[in-house]
């Protein structure tokens, strides 16, 4: 029968110190990634256009 043993010890902090620029590079991430779904929607808009085009 295991006897109970509890679990290893994990630092709740991390080791690296935290980085000051995380907040603003987190913005520019969401932003690109705004922009480029919007550039998606708008391909995909224009492409059903002129499928829709072609076709009738």
């Amino acid at each position: 029968m295991a006897t109970y043993t509890p679990p290893p010890y994990f630092p709740q902090s991390s080791l690296a110190p935290p980085d000051k620029n995380r907040y603003k590079k987190f913005k520019l991430a969401m932003v690109a990634i705004g922009i480029l779904v919007v550039l998606m929607l708008g391909g995909l808009g224009v492409g059903i256009w002129y499928l829709l085009a072609w076709m009738f």
